[in-house]
């Protein structure tokens, strides 16, 4: 009787514990198939890698960050109030108490700027998408246009450091080294967080490797630059002296003193050094095969347009984006330098656009046709707006915007997102209407498509649990199909 009484206590008897031991068995021999690291063991971090919190709807980001802050009343949200009050002054209600730049702080007006280009509407959502995209409006149907983005920062380097590693200063992990520690790399023989440069035609501002830094997480989860040259990863290639064999040799015996000194000081950057020793070891035979674009078909050279053949442009970068997380790339961090038109926008804007339109629509085009789309996360903005007063002298071919925190817009495409324009502006285009959307946000919204949940995606550093979204951000389920 005791015993009886004892086993319904613990809700268990010998039927039960042996149908449940054969369930965990065939779990654990799942697991380890689906995720071949899941029982090596290890520190907190390693423990991590590859564990979502719960199905996601995304496997892999490709991120088209357009540097220097693209126009959003130029491209994307149109106002025809500006167009009628061309020239008058920016009603003092209107810019509230915003804070201005050093660049326009003295002005005594603030006139307002119309767009010079025509904006017409496209797709089953209506969107009004400037003449300068013409290739963007064909997949409208495929973007979720969030008007109604918003950041503190106003100066480059800092708003362009909080859109990628969630804090304004720098030393913090961007996004994608955040997304390696949590999920780990798809392709052992490649990284998990890859990075591609250009740049286009306009005033440009400068990128810096502290933009895809692994911070304080382990030095495996820093980006890896690709360059245009004719060694896409430098030092990855051997002498012409040496052999594949001479260097396996070579890479053994610096992996046995790596073991040994790691055993006298413990310390984890060895192990880490171990193992990209291994993975450039191993990249030499796959990104000579990925930065071939020989093999492609016409067509495939025609949607991209005919720069995807000159290493380093901004649609070279997007085919290479392409044929990276094809092939298991977690996250491609795409730079485009050159949108930041103080002055003479729209000639900046043109040739920006000229660059940057055809590739990224290509891009969604591409990731479609081959079903990879679905599973894949696109996103293409900057780091703020443009004003909706024009920087200096107003004329009405020409005209600059200076730096606008307050509402700017961001598309993103496949990976779970809802097509369709997501928030309002007001008419003056200068103020949030409806539904704002902070850097945070995003970030915890992203983080939730790739199966992570922001909060628990954490980072002990200097007695302190860091994190992307820091101690903000809430997921924007209107974003999310």
């Amino acid at each position: 009787m005791e015993k009886e009484i004892l086993e319904h206590r613990l809700q268990i008897n010998r039927r039960r514990f042996l149908s449940r031991l054969s369930l965990g068995i065939g779990s654990v021999a799942l697991g380890s198939l689906m995720i071949p690291d899941l029982f090596k063991g290890g520190s907190e971090e390693t423990e991590m890698i590859g564990l979502p919190n719960f199905a996601p709807k995304a496997k892999r980001i490709i991120y088209l960050f357009q540097n220097g802050a693209p126009s959003q009343l130029d491209l994307f949200d149109y106002k025809p109030l500006l167009q009628k009050m061309q020239g008058e002054d920016l009603p003092a209600s209107v810019r509230g108490t915003q804070r201005l730049t050093g660049m326009t702080a003295d002005q005594k007006k603030f006139p307002l700027a119309g767009t010079y280009f025509q904006f017409n509407q496209y797709g089953e959502s209506r969107a009004w998408i400037s003449e300068l995209l013409p290739h963007t409006a064909k997949v409208v149907d495929d973007l979720c246009i969030v008007k109604t983005m918003y950041t503190e920062a106003i100066n480059h380097d800092p708003a362009l450091t909080f859109f990628q590693t969630g804090a304004q200063q720098g030393n913090r992990p961007s996004m994608g080294s955040w997304l390696s520690y949590g999920l780990g790399s798809e392709n052992k023989n490649l990284p998990a967080f890859c990075v591609l440069l250009s740049k286009g035609k306009g005033n440009g501002q400068g990128v810096y490797s502290k933009l895809w830094s692994n911070g304080f997480l382990d030095s495996i989860h820093q980006g890896v630059q690709f360059s245009s040259g004719e060694s896409p990863v430098l030092y990855l290639n051997n002498p012409a002296s040496i052999s594949s064999q001479d260097r396996r040799k070579m890479i053994d015996k610096i992996a046995e003193l790596n073991e040994e000194s790691l055993k006298e000081f413990g310390d984890p950057e060895i192990s880490t050094k171990i193992r990209q020793y291994e993975m450039a070891y191993r990249m030499q035979s796959i990104v000579p095969e990925i930065t071939d674009f020989s093999k492609e078909p016409e067509s495939t050279i025609k949607l991209y347009g005919p720069e995807c053949m000159v290493p380093g442009t901004f649609a070279a970068n997007c085919l290479l984006a392409r044929k990276l997380s094809e092939s298991g790339v977690r996250f491609v961090q795409l730079y485009h330098q050159g949108w930041d038109s103080h002055g003479n926008l729209p000639n900046e804007h043109r040739g920006q656009c000229l660059d940057a339109d055809q590739a990224s629509a290509a891009l969604v085009t591409d990731l479609k046709q081959r079903g990879l789309l679905d599973e894949t996360l696109v996103i293409w903005g900057g780091e703020f707006g443009r004003t909706n007063y024009c920087q200096g002298t107003l004329t009405k071919d020409n005209y600059g915007r200076d730096h606008h925190p307050r509402c700017f817009t961001v598309w993103m495409a496949g990976g779970g997102v809802k097509p369709g324009v997501y928030g309002e502006t007001d008419d003056f285009g200068y103020n949030i209407a409806k539904d704002p959307v902070h850097i945070h946000d995003f970030h915890a919204t992203v983080l939730s498509l790739m199966g992570l949940d922001h909060e628990k995606l954490t980072f002990k550093f200097q007695g302190r649990r860091y994190r992307l979204t820091d101690v903000a951000g809430k997921v924007v389920n209107g974003l999310i199909a």
